[in-house]
């Protein structure tokens, strides 16, 4: 095939530099053509209206404000299948749930580009009077009409896509006017899909990445962020880390300087205040080693990310102690959850709920920190020992390039996250809850620990099993999984009740 008849796609090699201007005006010519609401895209107008909006609607200036002052900011999820649906759920999260970051969940059509079924939903729920879709169809109202979404509310707004495929989402929600946009390549692909290949997904990421700066060309300081893994299960800090820092990597070659880092909670103080830390620290260390020392890369803390119990007060337990742990942890901010987390989409008023229940929470651990406790220190740096020479190997095996060495790495296994549906990974990696309730790792897989580490790992998972008075086997990973959503009787029994 000669390079005349060759796409844009086609020619661009995969790699970590940064994609050519003139390539990536063919890439956007190509992308934004693939839907009408496409050509509504005009970077430069939009460039405009974000620098007009008042900086407290700008996110990548709130993330910087936020970090400055030592705040903990609030950030719930939501989206509804109708635009009217989307204006009720945005403006009550904004007043009633004094949500710091409002933000847009797109439906399962648009995260996987099919988009004619998308507006098959958006009819239906016109029709039904309630959302048909579990999220908001952003491509298919486009930018001109999703820009009223801005305009209700009084704070920042942020997509959050979930998806492997974000080129046209990212292109009408930027010229929207959202300043803010969820996701990486490596974490939505290996979180949300089965046949997508990682270097298929890292792609679609660069070319967000640098639709962002762009914008930045512009003079318009977008908030990117890294989305942390939603699989639904336990993933150990150190792996989670790891994932930051490649995607982190990732975008600053492309030109991206507001990059945020998101951290599924453990539910144990000590290691999710330790990951907070950890995470920020070995990502600059790794950008500064690749020559980025202006990429800002503040931390987010998710609420727990796994199975979630179906009695209320346990829920709100949850919810509140998510705010006690990013606040103690030094998070900029949390993204939160609400009592209905077990059942499905909450109503707008139970997503308020559960943002005003983390202020709250937040508010109360506001001066706690526990940076000088010994096993803070000890933890941090197992951490450290944990990330660094998984890192190294996957830079290593890329010759320097972080792109090519993470699709290398998955492939053999040096990279791997537990429980993935991706077919990419080995999936060999386990963790498990120990006695103490920190996550550890029970089967390393193929990833290359030192020696030393998993011994410390396995010490803490033998106590656990010898005081569980269970085999040493991989039940201890599953049943860590589903222990958070077990009832009260269960985590808890009374120990002198007549048998």
């Amino acid at each position: 095939m000669s390079a005349q008849s060759m796409s844009a796609d086609q020619r661009w090699k995969f790699s970590a530099d940064r994609i050519p201007a003139d390539l990536f005006a063919e890439l956007r010519r190509d992308n934004l053509a693939r839907w009408p609401t496409g050509s509504e895209v005009d970077v430069d107008e939009a460039a405009a209206f974000h620098k007009a909006l008042p900086r407290h609607k700008q996110l990548g200036w709130v993330m910087r404000r936020a970090d400055e002052e030592g705040r903990c900011l609030t950030q719930p999820r939501g989206g509804f299948g109708t635009l009217e649906l989307q204006l009720e759920l945005m403006r009550c999260l904004d007043k009633e749930g004094q949500a710091d970051i409002v933000p847009t969940t797109t439906d399962s059509y648009t995260r996987n580009e099919r988009w004619a079924e998308a507006e098959a939903g958006i009819e239906e729920s016109k029709k039904a009077g309630r959302s048909m879709l579990n999220g908001y169809p952003m491509v298919n109202y486009g930018p001109r009409t999703t820009r009223r979404l801005i305009e209700a509310i009084d704070k920042p707004a942020i997509v959050l896509s979930g998806t492997a495929m974000p080129r046209l989402t990212s292109e009408v929600g930027f010229a929207a006017g959202f300043s803010g946009y969820l996701g990486s390549g490596l974490a939505y692909t290996t979180s949300y899909t089965k046949e997508t290949s990682i270097e298929a997904g890292i792609r679609n990421y660069q070319y967000l990445d640098r639709l962002a700066a762009l914008y930045q060309e512009k003079g318009v300081d977008l908030h990117r962020r890294q989305p942390g893994f939603l699989t639904g299960t336990n993933v150990p800090p150190c792996i989670a880390i790891l994932t930051c820092v490649i995607d982190a990597l990732l975008a600053a070659g492309q030109g991206v300087r507001n990059y945020g880092l998101e951290l599924a909670q453990t539910l144990h103080l000590v290691q999710d205040a330790v990951a907070i830390r950890a995470c920020r620290e070995l990502t600059q260390e790794y950008l500064a080693a690749a020559g980025y020392d202006d990429v800002f890369t503040p931390v987010t803390s998710l609420h727990w990310m796994g199975a979630w119990p179906h009695d209320d007060a346990q829920s709100q337990a949850l919810v509140a102690y998510g705010g006690t742990l990013a606040a103690v942890g030094g998070a900029v901010s949390v993204t939160t959850k609400s009592t209905h987390e077990a059942y499905g989409i909450p109503t707008p008023q139970a997503n308020a709920e559960g943002l005003r229940t983390t202020r709250m929470a937040i508010y109360l651990a506001r001066h706690i920190r526990l940076d000088t406790l010994p096993e803070y220190r000890f933890e941090l740096d197992l951490v450290k020992r944990e990330v660094r020479p998984i890192m190294d190997k996957v830079l290593e095996m890329g010759d320097g390039d972080v792109a090519v060495g993470t699709v290398r790495a998955c492939e053999a296994g040096v990279m791997d996250i537990p429980w993935s549906p991706n077919r990419h990974l080995k999936c060999r990696v386990m963790p498990a809850r120990d006695a103490d309730g920190y996550l550890r790792i029970f089967d390393p897989g193929l990833m290359p620990f030192d020696a030393e580490v998993l011994a410390v790992h396995e010490e803490r998972l033998r106590k656990r099993a010898e005081r569980d008075g269970v085999p040493y086997d991989h039940d201890l990973a599953v049943s860590s999984v589903y222990e958070i959503s077990e009832p009260l009787s269960n985590l808890i029994p009374f120990p002198w009740a007549a048998e």
